[in-house]
């Protein structure tokens, strides 16, 4: 009951954000927000099968572009069918269906583009995992520029803009109490043996492939959904939107808030998203500064900005648990 009560508080407070927030804050700073948003997703997703099972993808804007297309097109040309179908429901309901619809064809997509690559690719480790990873990223966006009806190389408009403040964070903590949940579960603890030493994982016979796998397509169906929001909110994709600097982008922020701590991801892609844009008017020197804070951090917090206090926080838990 307990659970429920909170849940109608967050949908509440998420509602009551969604009439207010962008009056108050400007239309420039609201699509930040909602940018925020959707890194969240990304990041801890990506810290599932980078930090948590130590795995090392630098693919994820492929799944993030599966996602981003699929919705966009399930939508786009399925969306006047269903409307005339749902006639009876007001706009706003409609609109509701259309936007669930999308992200659950979107996480699908995703989850099936990542189990087509895991199941070969994560019988590799380290860098031979990455460069597979990379090259998938790389074949999605080919092949979306040569493919017509999703516009191809002009890019894809006329996307409904279905996405808000509203649908973006309740994602995020949708998103973020899976993940917690599922890393705190057996299957949790399967991720963590893996990333501390896969040989003694699988001699205790922990089936690592399988459970790589699982943990690669889970990480995937999340960056689909955050492709979705992405799609809906912009209303228009293009290929450039998703090159191999995003993926990097994702990896940064997980890196930056420390590798395995799903609050550091959080941390990491606040901070990031925030710093891309403060950081947008120095033009040909965004990079350069960019850069320099990158370096900085890693000089005085190799572990990342929460690595230590989530390693801490495990410790004093495990204390009081004894």
């Amino acid at each position: 009951m307990r659970k429920w009560i909170l849940w109608l508080l967050a949908l509440a407070a998420l509602a009551g954000l969604q009439l207010t927030l962008k009056g108050l804050i400007g239309a420039y700073n609201y699509q930040i927000v909602i940018l925020v948003g959707i890194n969240i997703i990304l990041a801890v997703s990506l810290n599932l099968i980078n930090g948590v099972t130590g795995q090392f993808s630098i693919g994820h804007a492929g799944f993030y572009a599966v996602g981003a297309y699929t919705s966009a097109s399930v939508v786009y040309y399925g969306g006047p069918w269903i409307r005339a179908a749902a006639a009876f429901l007001p706009p706003l309901a409609q609109d509701a269906f259309l936007l669930v619809l999308g992200m659950f064809a979107a996480a699908i997509a995703a989850g099936l583009a990542g189990l087509a690559v895991g199941i070969p690719s994560l019988r590799l480790r380290g860098d031979y995992l990455a460069i597979v990873t990379l090259g998938f990223g790389e074949i999605i966006r080919v092949l979306i520029l040569n493919i017509d009806f999703i516009g191809g190389s002009r890019g894809f408009s006329g996307i409904p803009q279905l996405s808000n403040f509203f649908w973006v964070y309740l994602a995020v903590l949708i998103t973020i109490i899976s993940i917690h949940n599922l890393v705190n579960s057996s299957y949790g603890r399967a991720f963590i043996s893996i990333r501390d030493d896969e040989i003694a994982a699988e001699a205790m016979g922990v089936d690592t492939t399988r459970i790589k796998v699982l943990s690669f397509v889970i990480s995937s169906m999340f960056a689909g959904v955050a492709g979705s929001l992405f799609g809906h909110y912009t209303m228009y994709l293009h290929p450039n939107s998703f090159l191999f600097i995003t993926s990097f982008y994702i990896i940064i922020m997980i890196v930056v808030g420390g590798l395995g701590s799903i609050e550091g991801a959080v941390l990491g892609a606040i901070l990031i998203t925030v710093v891309l844009e403060v950081f947008r008017e120095f033009g040909a020197f965004r990079l350069v500064n960019f850069s320099i804070l990158l370096v900085l951090i890693m000089l005085y917090r190799p572990q990342g900005l929460l690595g230590t206090w989530t390693v801490s926080k495990k410790r004093q838990n495990a204390a009081v648990a004894k």
